[in-house]
């Protein structure tokens, strides 16, 4: 079983604030594929596969990955029959889902050039990296033929909460604004309907569910892979101080008696058509 991790004592402040002028929260983000694999296995196999059962890809739909990742869940609508492109952020990850055989290409899901191409859009835990969702939904409408499906599933409002209280507090005790600094966008079922709708969907599905996961490499092998960004704001020999005290933190609520370590997520599972 995976330890829980002992208190640490913060660093200093005054070298903290000078990490400031560093870029944005996802900046520092690493994408290593065999990391992610190692660490985060489950995103695709547990999380979405539920979603890939809602979507229910027919052979010979065209249909678009957005936030494709290494491609596990690409790799599982081309075994379908369906003509797939993957896109996503991280190059790295976009070279391991092209490695799989798959189409894969490097892109930004809130600037999508696509127009009319696909028969569905399909998203698994990509959303909520993702600032401006009405970008992405007025892309994702263009790509669409008229009546395609969108079909995802994301983080929702309340999504990891005790973890980010614990990285606000670790990110403040060394002087940064720690809740400006996450880069998370969790909207709520009723926010992110609402959305659709205004970009000419009509929705079937929108639902927020309590999705409690086993982590496999425990707190730290999460935060390692999804909170890199945040820590990035700080000197790097505070790093793996900062990382250690917010696991602590969350030792009591997230640790059980054995030493394994669940995270709370929740997510946003919709599924919608475009109209016209």
């Amino acid at each position: 079983m995976s330890q829980c991790g002992n208190t640490m004592e913060p660093s200093g402040t005054n070298r903290a604030r000078e990490a400031r002028d560093l870029p944005s929260p996802d900046a520092g983000q690493d994408w290593d594929p065999a990391a992610y694999a190692r660490h985060a296995a489950y995103v695709p196999e547990m999380l979405g596969a539920p979603v890939l059962d809602l979507l229910a890809p027919r052979p010979g739909e065209r249909i678009l990955d957005l936030g494709c990742g290494d491609g596990v869940l690409t790799e599982r609508l081309a075994a379908a029959g369906a003509q797939v492109l993957g896109i996503d952020a991280a190059p790295d990850m976009v070279g391991r889902a092209a490695a799989r055989g798959l189409d894969a290409r490097v892109g930004d899901a809130a600037a999508l050039t696509f127009d009319g191409a696909f028969d569905a859009v399909f998203t698994n835990a990509a959303l909520h990296w993702v600032r401006d969702h009405d970008a992405v939904l007025a892309g994702v409408r263009r790509a669409l033929r008229s009546g395609g499906r969108f079909v995802g599933e994301c983080g929702a409002h309340g999504n990891v909460a005790a973890i980010r209280v614990a990285l606000i507090a670790v990110l403040n005790r060394r002087g940064l604004d720690g809740a400006t600094l996450l880069p998370w966008h969790f909207p709520t079922a009723e926010a992110f309907s609402a959305r659709l709708v205004r970009h000419g969907f009509a929705i079937e599905r929108a639902e927020s569910l309590p999705r409690p996961v086993r982590l496999p490499t425990g707190m730290t092998g999460w935060l390692e892979t999804f909170a890199a960004g945040p820590f990035a704001r700080l000197p790097e020999d505070e790093r793996a101080a900062a990382r250690d005290e917010a696991v602590a933190l969350l030792r009591p609520v997230l640790c059980d008696e054995d030493g394994a370590w669940t995270a709370d997520y929740v997510r946003l599972r919709f599924a919608a058509r475009r109209q016209d």
